[in-house]
């Protein structure tokens, strides 16, 4: 059986603008990481997430990217590539938290991965 999304990041041109959207929207309350101008979230106690400052040039454009969980990333990246994807992020450390990547499927959608 597939593993659940396990976080989302909605990167924002505008992060305080776009958390204070989504804040009257959804409801939702962010512990803001001034550092990072990433803040996060939970939604419904399921997914939890957050939302951060994109800038040109980076390599987190604005968008909305749902991570999955994976068992192993060199792996699931060599998948992503025989099946035509790239990767466009690669893999980084999240002290304490795990491994991550970004890729783009065959339309260019991004999905990121989360080696915990």
């Amino acid at each position: 059986m597939a593993k659940p999304a396990m976080w989302f990041d909605i990167n924002a041109k505008d992060a305080a603008l776009s958390r204070a959207f989504y804040k009257g929207v959804f409801g939702w309350d962010f512990n803001v990481l001034e550092p990072l101008n990433y803040g996060l979230t939970q939604t419904y106690e399921k997914i939890p997430g957050g939302i951060g400052q994109a800038s040109e040039g980076s390599s987190h454009p604005s968008g909305v990217v749902v991570y999955f969980p994976v068992d192993d990333i060199e792996t699931t990246l060599a998948g992503v590539e025989k099946n035509g994807g790239r990767c466009v992020v690669q893999p980084w450390e999240l002290p304490g938290y795990g491994r991550m990547a970004v890729f783009t499927d065959p339309d260019g959608n991004r999905i990121g991965i989360w080696q915990v």
